[in-house]
């Protein structure tokens, strides 16, 4: 899917929909995956974890969130009872979509005192089944809390799930087989091919990339000074001091409207300059102002479901919550 051309008019349009947002006491957040016309008119950019604490803290009754369903989800989850607007009815994800709540239920009955981690990359329905979530920037804080003695079932990445095993050690890890399909057409051999060509440039990785294997990490251990395994927020803080001139990047393509705009002077490339998520190009402009006034794109989540889910989520931003007993 190509990307959704911008407002032909964009001065008219930002100008529309700034009345809108005030109109409507309104706050729009959007994804470092958006498109950079998106990311221009939105009111906070920014990872998974840092919209989970905007959403919550903001005093803004209405919640656009441009993204996918389980961002916004997670923002109705922290903020139950203000109005939160997802502005495409099919913007969904295909690592979310790698398991279920009764994929879930089954995998507890084989392990009924596991602790389980769920990347917030998941549905409200499976969150609701999990004892804490995380994010690719805190899930090995989060996975470090957990005695070593207890199991942990981490869903549903595997490849973000085998990253935190290795940093933190922990010896109970049982790791779902998902995947996002974008990262994981970051290969080894995309990977391998870039470092040849460009033997000299550093390496940016998103833990969710299908290149975290045994050989990356090898790189990693022996020249620090060139590999870092990012979430999309520390690729933008390592961007801004980094005194490289050539970075490789692996993630979704989005970002690197980010990365060109915190630092100019670095020539960012992306490994695989074809990983672009198609789910996150599913707002139209007309559609992101539409969202604003209908009640056609807004969240509803069941009421059971927000209560029980909500306790995993409160646990990923506040870890004062994360108190370990036995069930």
């Amino acid at each position: 899917m190509s990307i959704i051309a911008p407002p032909q008019n964009p001065l008219a349009y930002e100008r529309q929909l700034r009345e809108a947002v005030h109109q409507h006491h309104a706050i729009i957040l959007a994804h470092n995956y958006q498109p950079a016309w998106i990311k221009r008119v939105a009111d906070i950019t920014g990872d998974s974890l840092y919209l989970s604490q905007q959403a919550r803290d903001t005093d803004a009754t209405t919640i656009v969130f441009c993204g996918v369903r389980f961002m916004a989800e997670t923002a109705k989850l922290l903020s139950p009872h203000k109005r939160v607007v997802l502005p495409a009815d099919d913007a969904e994800c295909s690592l979310a979509d790698s398991i279920t709540a009764a994929d879930l239920l089954a995998w507890r009955a084989q392990h009924p005192e596991a602790i389980v981690v769920a990347y917030v990359n998941t549905s409200a329905a499976v969150k609701a089944l999990s004892d804490v979530c995380c994010t690719s920037s805190n899930a090995p804080e989060v996975v470090s809390s957990i005695p070593a003695e207890r199991e942990i079932l981490f869903l549903p990445d595997q490849f973000l799930g085998a990253h935190v095993q290795r940093v933190t050690g922990h010896p109970n890890m049982h790791i779902w087989m998902g995947e996002c399909h974008v990262h994981a057409d970051i290969s080894p051999d995309r990977l391998r091919a870039k470092m040849n060509e460009y033997p000299s440039a550093s390496l940016m990785v998103h833990p969710e990339c299908g290149c975290t294997t045994s050989t990356l990490y090898e790189l990693a251990d022996s020249a620090q000074d060139r590999v870092r395994f990012l979430s999309t927020n520390q690729m933008i803080a390592e961007a801004r001091k980094t005194t490289q001139d050539h970075v490789l990047v692996a993630t979704e393509v989005g970002i690197l409207s980010d990365l060109r705009a915190a630092n100019p002077r670095v020539h960012f490339e992306a490994v695989n300059p074809r990983a672009e998520c198609p789910y996150m190009n599913r707002i139209t402009p007309e559609r992101l102002l539409e969202s604003l006034t209908s009640t056609r794109d807004e969240i509803s989540l069941d009421e059971t479901v927000v209560g029980q889910a909500r306790r995993a989520v409160e646990r990923m931003v506040d870890p004062s919550l994360r108190i370990w007993t036995r069930p």
